[in-house]
């Protein structure tokens, strides 16, 4: 006996696949109508952020910061960023959060620079 299709038998499902666009890579990665469905089995309120990549690097990057932690290992780390000014590629001795602006050094030096001369 061949397993019941869904829409044969009067179910439709509530839920349809959509588009986000990842706070990481800004690439776009699809939110299956089945995730939703998982998201919504849990009581899990907010869609996604991450592709799965990026979730999965995001996890990584946490547990060893978790690991330095409860080593007392220091972790000399390099991550590559695009300057929010000048849209240069540089690298950064942090993790940089999100939504905040990365800048390359010289655009750096310029906003502190001119951040002191409007303090003066």
């Amino acid at each position: 006996m061949a397993a019941a299709d869904p829409e044969s038998v009067g179910e439709v499902s509530e839920f349809t696949d959509q588009p986000i666009r990842c706070v990481d890579c800004h690439g776009e990665f699809v939110w299956t109508a089945g995730e939703q469905q998982f998201y919504r089995d849990k009581s899990l309120q907010n869609p996604p952020k991450r592709c799965k990549p990026c979730k999965k690097l995001k996890n990584a990057r946490l547990a060893a910061i978790e690991n330095a932690q409860a080593t007392g290992q220091r972790r000399h780390i390099e991550v590559s960023a695009e300057c929010a000014s000048c849209s240069a590629v540089t690298t950064v001795p942090f993790f940089p959060s999100q939504g905040r602006p990365v800048y390359c050094r010289s655009c750096y030096i310029k906003q502190t620079d001119s951040a002191h001369n409007a303090a003066a």
